[in-house]
Order: structure tokens, then C-alpha cells, then sequence
């Protein structure tokens, strides 16, 4: 009698895993997803090596927008070199690459790096709940994140062309009928919870989408516990099942110490409700040390040293075992 071979969860239905990145000037498509995919698998080789086959074996796609926000930012001003920006990741990447043990992206190394300061996390921690409950948190953000708010201005297009680069990445993985990992950091969580809102509820997108699930959402960074931000959000008015997205089945938050940007560091909290009203299977927070350096300094908000992590990779390794 000859026995079959027992087949991979790949082999029956396919996986995609989508990246959607922050905010500021961003590299090429092709060059920034090549970094992320390279990131994640460098941790998985380091600590779930018998995962890499599965991994390269999923699809690994871009929501990209840097285009729209690198044009806008250029029209005010700002200044980017991408070249130098390109090399400066690929060396904290490698440097990120030589620590080769879990136990080496603990606190007593992260104390050690260049840099390394909580000011601008212990100034967001102080100021958000004043400015937030005075109305004038709009107007900080306007000065360390001006792109934020003109992805909120109504007024123009920009918010909605950037949602629909992000939205067209997810449905196309979703009407392939792909188990798919979501994997936002910082502003990007905005725009996915955004787009995922909009996929659930406008009547534009949820006849088609809301019935379709996104496996996993893995947020790193993320803003969406902020007191402004979630006042922002899409679906914020609303009561019910019709506040919050309702085709995610897991979400993981990862969150950096002195990362400013998340500096409320908790969201199962903030999110309770959804799992209350059954919308969510489970929400889980996870506290790390971001050892990447970037220009010289500690920057603990650093997409790398958060995909490179070995909770990420851990968090993407039992995602792929199923």
C-alpha cells in the first residue's frame, strides 16, 4: 500500500503576508519590501529556522504609498536622500543580523545602545491626555507628523488614494480566498484599520468584503491607543458592532519601550468591546526592546528591529504552522 504524504497547510490553501509601512519618506517599492522580507527572515533563521521554507513559500506583498507621501513631504520642503536613506538601513539591518540569540534582545543591551533616551516617549506620555482633552493634539502631530494630518484632511484626496493602495493589496489577497497576516507598523496601522473599517461597513466595499477574514493582524508601533488617533478613526462615531472592524480573526500588537509613537503600549484595552461583541477571537500585547540604530542613535520606533524581533518572528512562525 502506498501512503500519501501528509500535505502543508500551503499546500491546501495559500498564504499571503501583506506589509503596510509607517509614515515619512520611504525607499522603492521593491527595495523597501526586499528589507522587511529580509528582516523577518533573518529572525526566523535565528529562531525558527524549520520555518523558512514555509515562509518563502507564502506570498510576501507591499501595500505601497510612499510615492504619495514622499511627493506631498517634497512639496513642503523636506528633503530625502534615498540612497543614503537605502544604506542606512541595510547597515542597521546588519548589524541587527549579528545578534544571533534571543537573549541578546533584552533590556541590558538595549540600555547600552547610542542615544538611547525616553524623553520623547515620557513628553508623549504627558502631553497626549492634556492636549488630546483640549482639542490640541491635531496641532502637535501637525509639527512631528504632518503627513498624519493630511491623511486626515477631508478636504483633499490624499487619505483616500493611500487607503486605496492598502485596500487593493488586502481584497485581492482575500478574494483568492488566501489565509492572510497583516503586518502594519506605526502610521500604516492607521490607514489598515481604516481600510479594514471601511472593507467591514461602507456600503461600497462590505458587500463583497465582510465575510472575508484577515488571519492575523500583526501591529507594530502602532498609534491606535492614543486618545486623538482613536478619536480619528473610521467608524469612531458609531456604536456597536459598527465602531470597529469586523473580519479580523487575531491581532497581535507589539510595542517598543521609549517608542514614542505608541507610547499608549496597550490595546487589548482600548479594543475590549470587540471582543465582548464577538468580533475578534482574541487581542494580545506584547512588550520589547527595539535594538535598531539608526544615523548613529537608538530609534526604538525602527520597523527592522521590530520585524527582526523574536517575538515577531515567533508570532510569525505560529502563524505559519496554522
Amino acid at each position: 500500500m502506498t501512503v500519501e504524504p501528509l500535505k502543508s497547510s500551503l499546500e491546501t490553501r495559500a498564504r499571503t503576508i501583506i506589509f503596510v509601512h509607517g509614515r515619512d519618506f520611504q525607499p522603492a517599492p521593491d527595495a523597501l519590501l526586499d528589507i522587511c522580507i529580509t528582516a523577518v527572515s533573518a529572525g526566523l533563521e535565528r529562531d525558527c529556522p524549520e520555518m523558512l521554507v514555509d515562509f518563502h513559500a507564502a506570498a510576501r506583498r507591499l501595500a505601497y504609498y510612499g510615492d504619495l507621501s514622499n511627493g506631498w513631504l517634497r512639496d513642503k520642503g523636506k528633503h530625502y536622500d534615498e540612497t543614503l536613506d537605502l544604506g542606512d538601513r541595510r547597515r542597521a539591518l546588519q548589524e541587527l543580523r549579528m545578534l544571533r540569540k534571543r537573549k541578546h534582545f533584552r533590556m541590558s543591551r538595549y540600555e547600552r545602545l547610542p542615544g538611547k533616551t525616553a524623553l520623547r516617549e515620557f513628553a508623549a506620555d504627558l502631553a497626549a491626555p492634556v492636549l488630546g482633552s483640549i482639542g490640541l493634539a491635531d496641532a502637535l502631530i501637525g509639527r512631528v507628523a504632518a503627513d498624519v494630518n493630511q491623511y486626515w484632511d477631508t478636504a483633499t484626496d490624499f487619505g483616500k488614494l493611500i487607503r486605496e493602495r492598502v485596500r487593493t493589496e488586502i481584497a485581492a489577497a482575500l478574494e483568492q480566498d488566501h489565509n492572510v497576516m497583516l503586518v502594519s507598523h506605526g502610521t500604516g496601522c492607521i490607514v489598515a484599520y481604516d481600510v479594514l473599517w471601511q472593507m467591514s461597513h461602507h456600503p461600497d466595499h462590505a458587500p463583497h468584503y465582510d465575510k472575508r477574514k484577515v488571519d492575523l493582524w500583526l501591529t507594530l508601533g502602532a498609534p491606535l491607543g492614543d486618545t486623538t488617533v482613536k478619536r480619528r478613526l473610521f467608524g469612531a462615531q458609531s456604536k456597536g458592532r459598527g465602531r470597529y472592524p469586523t473580519n479580523v480573526l487575531t491581532w497581535r500588537n507589539v510595542s517598543a519601550e521609549d517608542d514614542y509613537l505608541c507610547h499608549d503600549n496597550t490595546l487589548a484595552d482600548d479594543y475590549r468591546e470587540m471582543l465582548n461583541l464577538r468580533l475578534v477571537s482574541s487581542i494580545r500585547d506584547y512588550h520589547i526592546y527595539n535594538l535598531a540604530v539608526r544615523y548613529g542613535k537608538s530609534n526604538p520606533h525602527s520597523s527592522l528591529g521590530y520585524l527582526i524581533h523574536p517575538r515577531v518572528a515567533k508570532i510569525v512562525a505560529d502563524w505559519l504552522r496554522g
